[in-house]
């Protein structure tokens, strides 16, 4: 790890270790049942952010195979997770075990290998296509399309979506050579900062709700103040990328929109099944896909706007 990803860990963790202190002083202060538990949700946040600092710091110091083999096991985990609160029929089982044991270590490997082209179309097109023929053979039509679309979408949300995050080390960028872990650590400080934002301002100012009905914690005052603040954030860490600070601003806002939009898709399938949450892997905030949400839509969008403008 190199003196700048030092300088940028220690930041966050200087960032999270007064969050640390000002959570256990509002818990000994705050008297109110509504102010309890906004300042536990916080804490929570702040714990699960230091176990995902540690993971991260890791995964970087040593190097892209970590990396890698870090995002693949979040995606299994994630996968797991859709697949559990969506529940398949026997007849889908092959189609399943494929997802998990084929297309997943496939789609990291591809990331590994720099195969840019086959890891855009691995799954979009070959998974797509084979998956509901390894239901069909089983002759089970009772809600086919139903079950076969509940897969696809598992392994489009939870595998091809979040590798494009890693896949951001296959980029041959100008100028920018060895520094793509940087990119990496963009994309993820600024699509979590943005949810952490969002949350506090969404506390403190939210009044108008984005989707009560699908997530009742969003606000459009916390969007706008969150996802602002999130992208001058990004806009002020232009130095650690090939962009400029406006580029790096915009950048910063199209994270932010992807990932608000995606909370909101995941937070509609969740709902859709009457679950709270994803999971319980994060103790007081739920699965993993719970925290990757955002990063699902973030990933590839930021992935593929990089790839277009400052890639030859």
């Amino acid at each position: 790890m190199d003196r700048t990803m030092l300088i940028l860990f220690g930041g966050v963790a200087a960032i999270l270790l007064a969050g640390s202190i000002t959570g256990a002083v509002l818990k000994r202060r705050v008297t109110s049942e509504s102010g309890r538990a906004t300042v536990d949700n916080l804490n929570a946040r702040t714990k699960a952010w230091w176990g995902m600092v540690a993971i991260f710091a890791l995964a970087f110091a040593f190097g892209k195979p970590v990396t890698i083999i870090l995002f693949a096991l979040t995606s299994f985990y994630c996968l797991r997770e859709f697949i559990t609160l969506t529940p398949t029929r026997p007849a889908d089982h092959r189609a399943v075990a494929v997802a998990f044991y084929l297309f997943i270590p496939l789609q990291y490997w591809l990331v590994y290998a720099d195969w840019i082209s086959l890891f855009s179309m691995a799954i979009p097109v070959y998974a797509f296509l084979l998956l509901p023929v390894l239901s069909v053979l089983r002759g089970e039509t009772n809600n086919f399309l139903q079950r076969t679309a509940k897969i696809q979408w598992a392994l489009m949300l939870t595998v091809y979506c979040i590798s494009h995050a890693p896949a951001l080390l296959m980029l041959q960028i100008p100028g920018f050579e060895g520094q793509n872990f940087l990119l990496l650590f963009f994309l993820i400080t600024v699509v979590q900062l943005s949810d952490v934002l969002q949350y506090v301002f969404g506390k403190l100012f939210g009044k108008t709700k984005v989707a009560p009905i699908v997530s009742p914690s969003k606000t459009w005052e916390g969007l706008v103040g969150g996802g602002l603040s999130a992208t001058l954030i990004g806009a002020a860490l232009y130095w650690i990328t090939p962009f400029s600070p406006l580029q790096a601003g915009g950048m910063a806002f199209a994270i932010v929109v992807a990932g608000f939009c995606g909370g909101l898709v995941l937070s509609a399938i969740k709902r859709s099944m009457g679950a709270k949450d994803w999971g319980t892997m994060i103790e007081g905030h739920g699965g993993a896909l719970d925290r990757m949400d955002s990063v699902s839509y973030a990933a590839p969008i930021f992935f593929h706007l990089t790839n277009y403008y400052f890639t030859p």
